[in-house]
């Protein structure tokens, strides 16, 4: 059994709390340096055109992975409830029907991208001159959309048994693989051939390809207790039972993502409304405000594993433990962060902007209102992550949409023409603290204990 699976149902909650949020936290930050180092390359190098290419396909390509996000997360508290239980055979029955599930779902979701890359483009109404980039670009990472998927999958369940360790250090091989391999298939060497913007996709596919096949093998070479032997084939037949779950439960979860990156659309339109300068300034801002995001996303997802095991072994005390540890862990970070962009907001702020651009001071003002936010909005996420271990996904879905869509936007909206900018700067914190009241109502009063993933759930 692989060393790195730990029970999260014993021991010291803050200390586990801490060293399982680690890897998660220090993952997303790779990610978002690989995303950055892979846009510096195609912008810098191909154009304009090729980098917009690559902006449109990120948007449609976030649509579908929110949908995954979700799916992801059910499968994640689905085997950490059967971890807790001590149920292995089903742990691994929820395994096999997942990477079958997963897999031909992608295999659709591709399939239908392929066919349908022009409508879609169209729909995003892309300039006729970035087209062709974003086709070619397009086609590789649908073909690789499989690959992507079985990785989410393959870290979410892992993370679920308790180890977040084994992610990350494949995660870094699938990142390092990325940031060498752009370069070459972009401009091409010896042998490679020059590929452009596909040369991008195709170091992606690479590099996503190498690291799943390493981790599999690894997870086979240690003899994880999640790992489905010959013998055990018939585990990859689906039971619709698990799909349902997946379905009913993932979904609402990936809809929460959807609900984000609408209402921030929406939030940019306003923004657009004051000229340049301020639309510049919200660019900064927000290039800053995904790092700040980063401990809570990595917290929420920590937590959700943790008290998942927990609700499976019936150690209620340490599901409460577990909201607890998560919002100081939470606070300290996030607060951390808020801090130290107090301090030196305006020379990170500069690294997007020129320093002499009044940009920088809208930004820097945007932030001193808006950075809080991020503390409140850290603490509901960490309560969603608790509520959503025992299969309780509806509620949080609507007291996200009502914090962003029926508090934030129309407060947001209703005060321009007296605050100007100000108006959508002071409605982050004025959404996030309402967000965090209702999040806060819901876990003291709400029925969620009583939810269950499936009819068999404990």
């Amino acid at each position: 059994m692989n060393s790195n699976r730990r029970s999260l149902t014993e021991g010291s909650i803050p200390r586990s709390l801490f060293f399982f949020t680690l890897p998660m936290l220090l993952g997303n930050v790779l990610q978002t340096l690989n995303g950055s180092i892979n846009s510096i390359w195609v912008g810098k190098y191909l154009g304009e055109a090729a980098l917009a290419a690559t902006s449109n396909v990120s948007l449609l390509m976030f649509l579908v992975l929110g949908g995954v996000f979700g799916l992801s997360m059910a499968a994640t508290i689905l085997v950490a409830q059967r971890f807790g239980a001590r149920d292995l055979p089903a742990a691994r029955r929820i395994v096999g029907t997942s990477a079958t599930f997963f897999v031909g779902f992608a295999v659709l979701v591709a399939a239908g991208g392929i066919v349908f890359m022009r409508p879609l483009l169209a729909w995003l109404r892309t300039p006729a001159d970035v087209i062709p980039y974003a086709i070619a670009y397009l086609r590789i990472t649908l073909v690789a959309l499989p690959l992507s998927f079985l990785y989410f999958f393959v870290m979410g369940v892992l993370r679920g048994a308790g180890d977040s360790r084994t992610p990350f250090r494949f995660l870094l091989l699938n990142v390092a693989l990325d940031v060498v391999l752009n370069p070459l298939f972009i401009f091409g060497l010896g042998p490679v051939p020059r590929l452009g913007i596909a040369g991008s996709a195709t170091a992606s596919l690479v590099a996503a390809a190498v690291s799943l096949v390493a981790m599999v093998v690894h997870l086979y070479r240690q003899r994880n207790a999640l790992c489905i032997g010959r013998d055990e084939l018939h585990l990859f037949r689906p039971d619709w039972a698990i799909v349902r779950t997946l379905v009913t439960k993932g979904l609402p979860m990936g809809l929460q993502m959807l609900v984000m990156a609408s209402s921030l659309i929406a939030m940019i339109g306003l923004v657009n409304r004051f000229g340049s300068q301020v639309t510049a300034a919200f660019g900064a801002a927000m290039q800053v405000w995904n790092y700040v995001q980063m401990p809570a996303l990595a917290v929420s997802a920590a937590v959700s594993s943790m008290a998942a095991q927990n609700v499976g072994a019936g150690h209620w005390p340490r599901v409460g433990a577990t909201m607890r540890a998560g919002l100081a862990l939470s606070f300290a970070i996030t607060g951390g962060l808020v801090l130290l962009l107090e301090l030196v907001g305006r020379p990170v702020l500069s690294l997007f902007l020129p320093s002499d651009s009044a940009a920088v001071d809208l930004a820097a003002h945007g932030n001193r209102i808006v950075l809080v936010s991020f503390i409140l909005s850290g603490a509901t996420m960490v309560l969603f992550g608790v509520v959503r271990s025992t299969g309780a996904v509806i509620v949080p879905v609507i007291l996200l949409f009502v914090s962003l869509w029926l508090v934030r936007f129309p407060i947001a909206y209703a005060l321009l023409g007296r605050w100007q900018e100000n108006a959508i700067w002071w409605s982050f914190p004025v959404a996030s603290t309402v967000s965090l009241l209702l999040a806060t109502l819901y876990y003291r009063f709400g029925g969620w204990r009583s939810a269950r993933m499936t009819p068999a759930s404990p």
